[in-house]
């Protein structure tokens, strides 16, 4: 993985967009005890096996002994790895927490306190500095949730487990070597689960290939409480994957009447000049910009909102190749720069329930005393888990799904 090939594809790695909310996105970490160092015999023996090739790969034998210092194996990371996929979110859903009020909001104050930083990034690379926050959002949520699983415990862990072992032996090596280099002490070295690390969530492949030292310290420093060396880092890695300065990632569009969806598709690409001619407008029904050859897609099927792709687009899949990632990106940085909502209605879930009909059941429930933990309208743990309680004192089949019915007997 670079930072372009994600494997938290859904879920952002420290928790800035977590896979495991249930009525809200919000909320501190849990202390997990499986993310403490275990005694494991297997991971000791795989460490001293690792050695003589971290040292074949130049890392002395000094740097690898305080590496490892303290390290251990974490049983809570392979629980992770092998639930990642657990929740698959719609792009509804997944909206309704990255471009949440809160979510902007904090942005907003982030991007206030920070502007002349990102003002000058923006200078030097220029990637805009809305995009730049958008990514710093998403990411670690401005920086609130950067992770603290030490990263040698994290990826010698899953390196050890061998399921994805060559990889994450190479994230490994590159750890050891940003250690080598000095940027990080060993102690100051944590990140998500999955060894992505700082304000913007590096991997540390990419962390050597666009980390840049931006305050000019003399250390690439992603970890720190000043996140400008990681934004400044993550407009680098934007940039030289082709980030058009001044061009749009893409909009949501309207489309005619009797539009065949058939030619939608990230692959099918056309003209902006060709979409126009074919009827398709800006939401607000205004003509369509020309920001050359564009993607039609419609996330929720054709009952849902239509979006044109461009190729900024494609810049911010290099740093995580899913849809929904690079629409949230895109959407937050809009809104991060003023603009509205999506314009057009989302379809009914599987159950027949809108997004405001879940969020009012979320509101009856915690009104009734059975707390979903936020009204969000993204139907998570806590919300399922509220409802079973719900269920259960009720004398009702506990099943944990949000239904007509239920939100029918909470009004």
């Amino acid at each position: 993985m670079t930072v372009s090939r994600r494997f938290v594809m859904m879920g952002l790695a420290a928790g800035g967009l977590s896979a495991c909310t249930g009525g809200s996105g919000g909320g501190a970490p849990v202390l997990d005890p499986g993310l403490r160092p275990q005694p494991n015999a297997g991971w000791s023996a795989w460490v001293a096996a690792f050695q003589p090739r971290a040292q074949n790969a130049g890392i002395s034998p000094a740097v690898f002994d305080r590496a490892f210092q303290g390290a251990g194996f974490l049983p809570g990371v392979i629980e992770r790895d092998r639930n990642q996929t657990e929740f698959t979110r719609t792009l509804e859903d997944y909206l309704a927490i990255a471009a949440s009020d809160q979510r902007i909001a904090l942005g907003r104050a982030a991007m206030a306190r920070h502007g002349a930083e990102l003002a000058a990034i923006q200078g030097r690379y220029g990637v805009e500095a809305e995009v730049v926050a958008a990514v710093w959002g998403l990411e670690s949520q401005y920086g609130t949730r950067r992770g603290d699983i030490p990263v040698m415990s994290s990826l010698s862990t899953l390196a050890y487990d061998g399921r994805r072992g060559a990889f994450f032996e190479a994230q490994l090596i590159a750890a050891l070597n940003i250690l080598q280099a000095g940027d990080v002490a060993p102690q100051a070295m944590v990140g998500s689960w999955a060894g992505a690390m700082g304000h913007t969530q590096f991997i540390p492949t990419s962390y050597l290939q666009f980390a840049v030292d931006f305050t000019g310290d003399g250390r690439r420093d992603i970890w720190s409480e000043d996140p400008t060396d990681a934004l400044a880092s993550t407009a680098a890695y934007l940039a030289r994957s082709g980030w058009q300065t001044g061009d749009l990632w893409g909009m949501e569009v309207q489309l005619p009447p009797g539009f065949n969806i058939g030619l939608t598709g990230r692959e099918a690409r056309r003209a902006s000049g060709d979409w126009a001619a074919l009827g398709v407008r800006s939401a607000d029904g205004g003509a369509l910009p020309d920001h050359g050859s564009g993607a039609v897609v419609l996330p929720q099927g054709a009952a849902g909102p239509a979006f044109i792709l461009w190729r900024n687009f494609g810049v911010i899949l290099r740093y995580n190749n899913a849809l929904n990632y690079g629409i949230g990106v895109g959407h937050l940085s809009d809104r991060l720069r003023g603009e509205g909502p999506v314009r057009a209605a989302f379809p009914p879930d599987a159950q027949g329930l809108t997004l405001a009909d879940r969020q009012d059941l979320q509101r009856r429930l915690t009104a009734s005393g059975f707390d979903t933990e936020g009204s969000d309208g993204v139907v998570g743990r806590k919300t399922e888990a509220a409802i079973r309680a719900y269920e259960a004192a009720n004398g009702l089949p506990v099943t944990g799904m949000a239904t007509a019915a239920l939100l029918a007997r909470l009004r």
